[in-house]
């Protein structure tokens, strides 16, 4: 080889180096990784990040911790996980709400698309649409036809203003071309003793948490959003078979890190969690909280999250909801 041959051969190699992304430790993860959230312990966000957390503490060889930084809908926990160090181990888990807030919120202080990257999706689930056993209305096309006679608007309940089932009962009452009326509760469970007490006519709520009441006899189902029938109720036809053609809202808990994070890590995290989620023990248990395991690739996760933020955003732009 010539000297010329060998100097070329060096200041190429150089500029390859420069222009790659940042490297991996070859030897990560060296100490124990944290999953941050941003929400009170024992809720569907807390108990999918420890159902993870078990099999990657296996595959990883190292323990993986939950930490549960409750504040502001999640985004206090969000902007730090947004501010750490992208190394591989600080980790977020968080639920669509990661969407509805970049559509509500006017402000961030962090940037939900490219100050985060991508790990996979955990769990997608569908909403329950649901009134009390005994009310006039038994299908999805009743409420239609009852929002639209009626001289009073249907009286429906949400766990809050901007909540996931907020935003999507206002996507379904604009397809739908109905008027509704929005009664906001702090949380799930006083919505729903108020449609069992007839206060309600009804409510839109993740299918697990309305999915007891409904076996017990206290609520009628009446439909689930997703695109196909929920496994936990395979009965219960979808929006789109009883009326709206098109009509489909999921949500998800999905796993983000830091902005930056090395590609390496990021393969190697994507693979584990992947096959965590195939692993049968772990399906069954996620799908004892009503959650589908739904992994993906970095790529189809962030697309996902894209699209969820342009859609909810559409609709709140399409409705008199004033941001937060």
């Amino acid at each position: 080889m010539s000297e010329l041959d060998r100097r070329a051969l060096i200041t190429g190699g150089l500029s390859a180096l420069m222009a790659s992304p940042a490297r991996a430790n070859p030897d990560w993860p060296e100490r124990p990784i944290t999953i941050v959230h941003g929400f009170p312990p024992g809720g569907p966000t807390d108990l999918i990040a420890r159902i993870i957390a078990e099999p990657l503490t296996r595959r990883l060889g190292q323990r993986v911790l939950v930490e549960g930084k409750p504040g502001a809908s999640g985004t206090t926990a969000a902007a730090g996980v947004a501010r750490a160090a992208a190394d591989g181990y600080t980790l977020f888990a968080t639920p669509s709400g990661h969407a509805f807030v970049a559509a509500t919120f006017k402000t961030l202080p962090y940037r939900p698309i490219d100050d985060f990257a991508t790990v996979s999706m955990l769990t997608e689930f569908p909403y329950l649409l649901a009134t009390y056993s005994d009310h006039p209305m038994r299908t999805v096309k009743d409420l239609i036809e009852m929002a639209r006679s009626r001289p009073t608007p249907l009286l429906y309940g949400t766990p809050g203003n901007g909540s996931g089932p907020h935003l999507a009962i206002e996507l379904f009452a604009k397809e739908a071309k109905i008027n509704l009326q929005h009664v906001p509760y702090r949380g799930s469970a006083p919505a729903a003793i108020d449609l069992i007490a007839k206060r309600l006519d009804f409510m839109m709520d993740p299918a697990a948490a309305l999915i007891e009441h409904v076996r017990d006899g206290r609520l009628r189902a009446l439909a689930v959003t997703g695109p196909s029938p929920f496994f936990a109720l395979p009965n219960v036809p979808t929006v789109t078979q009883s009326a709206l053609p098109g009509y489909v809202v999921t949500s998800w808990q999905g796993l983000l890190a830091p902005a930056r994070l090395p590609d390496a890590i990021l393969a190697r995290l994507n693979a584990e969690v992947v096959g965590a989620l195939k692993e049968p023990a772990v399906a069954e248990r996620l799908r004892a909280l009503g959650n589908e395991p739904r992994p993906s690739s970095p790529d189809e996760f962030k697309a996902r999250v894209a699209a969820d933020i342009a859609k909810w955003t559409a609709v709140v732009e399409g409705s008199n909801f004033e941001r937060i």
